[in-house]
């Protein structure tokens, strides 16, 4: 049996990120971050609809009202998809017009992790921010080129996050006060491609997208490769857990500078014989 299949649907994806579980919706939503637009894919009947959006959107996660917190270009916004109203909330880099908000998701409290960078990957401005239920905002770490996941180990004592670009993945220690002892976790080599976004599952392996290397691997809790599952499309962006009991994955990728094919910017479900753990809902 094959471990992958692709979801059959109209357009491809220029840029496919920011992969989003919504347990109250039984759907998983997604970015295409330069059509720029975001997808629904329902999985009680399978449909799947996409709305345009004004500006570069990198990711969203749910909101307890019902409405959905997106990483805009120029900042933090409120969605709500039935009026198509979208509401800022505040951007934390007005200094920097050229940059934009590309990959995060929430953890278990709520609080939002994200990166912004620069938008022609030329300059090491881009930062790790914490977007609290209040409203407010700190920088958590900077000097990134691509930032990309964050993942949250389930015990909740770890984050992850990548420089795409350097092809590093960093560990974090989470504490009361922020994040302390940043540690390079994985590198890859160049036959690896680049690290892009990952996920945890309920184990505390870590899975990572792999951009320009086609598959995604799981790395155990220390670091070393467990498992490899290839895919046909070659940039790789994103993974989430999916369905009642978080044990459908879907995986993003994207068709941005490459030639027309198949696959490439296709999503798809892997058959990964994992299960995720529950995602954070924004409380604000």
């Amino acid at each position: 049996m094959a471990e992958w299949r692709k979801i059959e649907r109209d357009v491809c994806d220029m840029l496919g990120e920011g992969t989003m579980w919504s347990a109250r919706e039984n759907a998983v939503y997604w970015v295409d971050i330069l059509a720029p637009a975001l997808n629904r894919l329902s999985l009680d009947d399978g449909a799947i609809e996409r709305w345009k959006m004004p500006e570069p959107l990198g990711w969203v996660a749910e909101a307890r009202d019902e409405t959905l917190i997106g990483g805009f270009q120029s900042g933090f916004k409120r969605i709500r998809l039935d009026t198509m109203a979208i509401t800022p909330l505040g951007d934390p880099e007005p200094h920097l017009p050229g940059s934009r908000m590309n990959d995060g998701k929430a953890d278990r409290f709520g609080a939002i992790w994200c990166g912004t960078m620069d938008m022609a990957e030329k300059e090491e401005c881009g930062a790790l921010y914490r977007f609290m239920p209040d409203g407010t905002w700190q920088v958590m770490d900077r000097d990134y080129l691509v930032p990309n996941g964050p993942a949250f180990s389930p015990c909740g004592r770890w984050l992850y996050h990548s420089d795409t670009a350097k092809r590093t993945i960093y560990r974090f220690e989470i504490t009361d006060a922020g994040l302390s002892n940043k540690q390079p976790f994985i590198r890859f080599d160049d036959d690896d491609g680049y690290p892009d976004g990952m996920t945890a599952d309920a184990q505390g392996f870590l899975w990572v997208a792999h951009w320009d290397g086609g598959r995604i691997s799981r790395f155990t809790p220390d670091g070393h490769l467990d498992r490899a599952i290839g895919l046909p499309a070659r940039r790789v962006t994103n993974i989430t857990f999916a369905g009642e009991a978080l044990d459908r994955m879907f995986v993003t990728s994207a068709a941005t500078g490459l030639p027309p094919s198949e696959y490439d910017g296709a999503l798809f479900e892997v058959l990964s014989g994992a299960k995720g753990v529950p995602v954070g809902i924004y409380p604000g």
